[in-house]
């Protein structure tokens, strides 16, 4: 039989792991930061309705750029951000988040071009930035996962990178950054500059959006999902603010139709529920708080968090942290640094399910 080997496959891509979390059918899935709240049957009933509206003209291609859809996530991001003063021909829209930042790389990247990122942070940007043909330069975060200012502009000017990308709240640490570094690294920054806010809404009431600097720096994206805070992962919506040039630029990358009818009339319907949906993010907030001073009383180091996961540690062997709370019937992830592992946030019966599992693997760990 064939092998991958045996493919002309490009040499770059040769001995490199597919991403993926695991996928377990265990009874608590902690690993992959969903909102655990499913719609509620108004809003089951709602998405039904508003598929079955699209369902008799999907023989037609869809709205190519997704323009009422835009609007309506430059009305939501106004309410989110005051003064961001968004409209539809700043937003755009793609499948996921993940195939914005692909986007972004096929405009503002390629061969010869580079990319800077702080890591431990989110893996997708130097997967993607491999897979655009883009160089990929690891500037590291602070040892307590921030990132001080003077030391992320050094790199910035030290690297002269075509795109820098930042996180905040960090994937999978749970740190924000302080807008101080952001606008920092905005004043040096050659090329373009990525804020990646997938878990922007669970940020703690006293942590700025990025949305907020758009209106004077054309230079800037900010990305956001519905994947998260939406509890929509299923429907693949990510989208992102910026200067009506970056939009433009994007445009010339984009595939045809990239956002079915069907996605666009979920996510429509989604963002016309988006009170009931987000109604969950304060209790989530709050279990993360109540689990992060929980895992401080055990003895272990805490990132502070503004998402909805908590990045605890640290283990001599991380994998028999791990293993012990899966064989509890409760999935987390082994993700970041070595000794560090990662749960997100679910209802209060998984957090105690939890609790109740990892007290049990650290006594065997002993």
């Amino acid at each position: 039989m064939t092998s991958l080997n045996d493919l002309p496959i490009r040499d770059d891509l040769r001995g490199r792991e597919p991403y993926g979390a695991p996928q377990l059918d265990v009874a608590v899935r902690l690993n992959t930061n969903e909102n655990p709240y499913p719609p509620s049957p108004r809003l089951v009933k709602a998405l039904g309705e508003a598929v079955a509206e699209v369902a008799g003209s999907l023989n037609r291609y869809p709205d190519r750029d997704a323009v009422a859809l835009r609007a309506d996530l430059a009305d939501f991001l106004n309410a989110d951000t005051p003064g961001a003063g968004l409209t539809a021909e700043r937003v755009w829209a793609a499948n996921g988040s993940n195939e914005i930042i692909q986007q972004i790389l096929q405009a503002f990247g390629g061969p010869g071009r580079r990319a800077l990122g702080f890591e431990p942070s989110y893996s997708m940007h130097p997967i993607i930035t491999h897979v655009s043909g883009t160089a990929w330069i690891d500037a590291q975060r602070d040892e307590d996962f921030g990132l001080d200012p003077e030391r992320a502009v050094a790199a910035v000017e030290a690297h002269r990178p075509d795109i820098v990308f930042l996180t905040s709240p960090n994937n999978p640490t749970g740190t924000a950054l302080p807008p101080e570094a952001i606008e920092a690294i905005l004043e040096v920054a050659p090329g373009m500059v990525v804020v990646d806010e997938a878990y922007g809404e669970f940020r703690r009431e006293d942590t700025l959006s990025s949305l907020e600097l758009l209106p004077d720096h054309p230079r800037l994206i900010v990305t956001r999902t519905m994947s998260k805070a939406f509890a929509m992962a299923g429907t693949r919506l990510g989208y992102l603010a910026a200067d009506p040039a970056v939009i433009e630029a994007l445009l010339l990358v984009r595939l045809p139709y990239h956002l079915s009818a069907v996605t666009q009339a979920v996510a429509r319907t989604a963002l016309a529920h988006s009170e009931e949906l987000l109604g969950t993010v304060d209790t989530l907030r709050h279990e993360r708080d109540l689990l992060v001073g929980w895992l401080r009383s055990q003895g272990l180091r805490v990132a502070d968090s503004d998402a909805n996961f908590v990045l605890f540690g640290t283990f001599a062997d991380r994998r028999r942290v791990w293993r012990a709370v899966l064989d509890q019937g409760v999935l987390i992830r082994e993700v970041g640094p070595p000794e560090w592992l990662r749960v997100s946030i679910g209802t209060s019966e998984e957090t105690a399910t939890f609790r109740s599992a990892l007290t049990t693997a650290l006594k065997e760990a002993q």
